[in-house]
């Protein structure tokens, strides 16, 4: 099966764009918990341990209330989403086989899911949680 040019781009946009958002969003977790709410839209929906918690004034309330962390990568996997199920939207679905260590408790292995979408926001870019 022959693989076009421009899917190939596509999917090598797709590995960059998942590498520098994991390398990003732990790190922030790690030592910069307070700009983490700057990588998730207006309405996002975190599912944690099946807590939902939805909007980033409750995603900033419970990110604070979590003890320092040091989280591991240990798999990455990353799938650019068809556009047809976007609206056209560029989209790269990102899935994390990972450990983390809250203080005072042990290694605890987990999985975690993203969906990457382009924004063109003044206020919610990257650099800002540097």
């Amino acid at each position: 099966m022959s693989v076009s040019k421009d899917f190939k781009t596509y999917v090598d946009q797709a590995h960059r764009a998942a590498e520098e958002f994991v390398n990003i969003y732990y790190e922030t977790m790690d030592k910069r918990r307070w700009g983490l709410t700057r990588l998730y839209l207006e309405k996002a929906i975190l599912i944690w341990n099946g807590n939902v918690v939805i909007g980033l004034e409750a995603l900033s309330n419970f990110f604070e209330m979590l003890p320092s962390s040091q989280f591991q990568v240990n798999m990455l996997d990353y799938q650019p989403v068809h556009e047809q199920a976007t609206q056209s939207q560029t989209t790269v679905l990102v899935v994390i086989s990972e450990t983390v260590k809250f203080d005072g408790n042990k290694h605890h292995y987990f999985n975690q899911n993203f969906l990457l979408t382009a924004q063109s926001s003044p206020t919610n870019t990257v650099e800002d949680c540097k």
